[in-house]
């Protein structure tokens, strides 16, 4: 309990980042300088203005300078990145594979929320976390998949596993680019982004070929579901609406990921 509870605390450390991250990559900001800022009056926020969920309560949501509302996705980052960072190290205790989804959590919620406001992934979560997929593969193996069953008699688990991941990386991004491909084709005109299929594939890095493709069918259920109320609630058009699948996937993703892997290793160990 304490190892989670002082995860749980890093990650509302690290959920402060991603807000940054959120707001700056899609406006191809710096990440690093300027210091943190106000979005509405570009002032600065003094460091005491800026610790992870106390600074909102304190100031109830407002800057303290032009008093303007401080968007609810900040303390809402924080705390899923927290619950999260907890979930991962509660259930699998202080290792490797905790590390992992910690990982993936907090790359997850900064695709989800980028892509719910400015409707872009960055390049910098999307194939850099697939990189880090393949090698978290490394050292928390799959135990099942195609490439395990074809590489039975290779002796080298680690390589075996890595392989695992870069084919479901591999397969899942490219059978969704496919898709897009002759959505593009046959309705002349786009209807997956890129940035869907770099997301596609770094799930695939993480989860391997099953999970990606829980994940793409859970996700796409999601995103249809929500995305007709949605258009019916508004009155929007639906020809023209542009459905934030990124959003669903991430969801989708964190879903299949804690609900099936972390969960059920949990379980495992506490039958065991």
């Amino acid at each position: 309990m304490i190892e989670a509870a002082l995860a749980a605390l890093a990650g509302l450390l690290i959920g402060s980042f991603l807000n940054v991250c959120i707001y700056r990559l899609p406006r191809d900001l710096s990440v690093v300088a300027p210091r943190s800022f106000c979005p509405e009056c570009d002032k600065p926020i003094a460091w005491f203005d800026n610790i992870p969920l106390v600074s909102y309560l304190l100031l109830r949501g407002r800057c303290r300078k032009c008093k303007e509302r401080i968007p609810l996705r900040y303390p809402i980052v924080e705390l899923l990145a927290a619950l999260f960072f907890f979930c991962s190290v509660w259930m699998l205790g202080p290792t490797i594979a905790a590390i992992k989804f910690c990982v993936f959590a907090a790359i997850l919620i900064t695709l989800v929320f980028a892509d719910l406001e400015e409707r872009i992934l960055p390049d910098e979560f999307t194939l850099g976390g697939a990189v880090a997929g393949v090698v978290f593969a490394a050292f928390v193996p799959f135990t099942y998949g195609i490439v395990r069953m074809l590489l039975m008699r290779v002796d080298n688990p680690r390589l075996v596993s890595m392989g695992e991941s870069l084919f479901a990386a591999l397969f899942c991004g490219g059978t969704l680019w496919l898709v897009g491909f002759l959505y593009e084709k046959i309705r002349h005109r786009e209807g997956l982004g890129f940035g869907d299929v770099k997301m596609v594939a770094m799930i695939g890095a993480f989860l391997g070929l099953q999970g990606a493709l829980m994940t793409l069918i859970v996700g796409s259920l999601l995103g249809a579901i929500v995305g007709l109320c949605y258009i019916w609630f508004t009155g929007k058009d639906a020809s023209t609406y542009e459905l934030p699948f990124g959003t669903f996937l991430g969801a989708a993703a964190l879903a299949v990921g804690f609900c099936g892997e972390v969960f059920l290793t949990w379980y495992n160990r506490l039958g065991a």
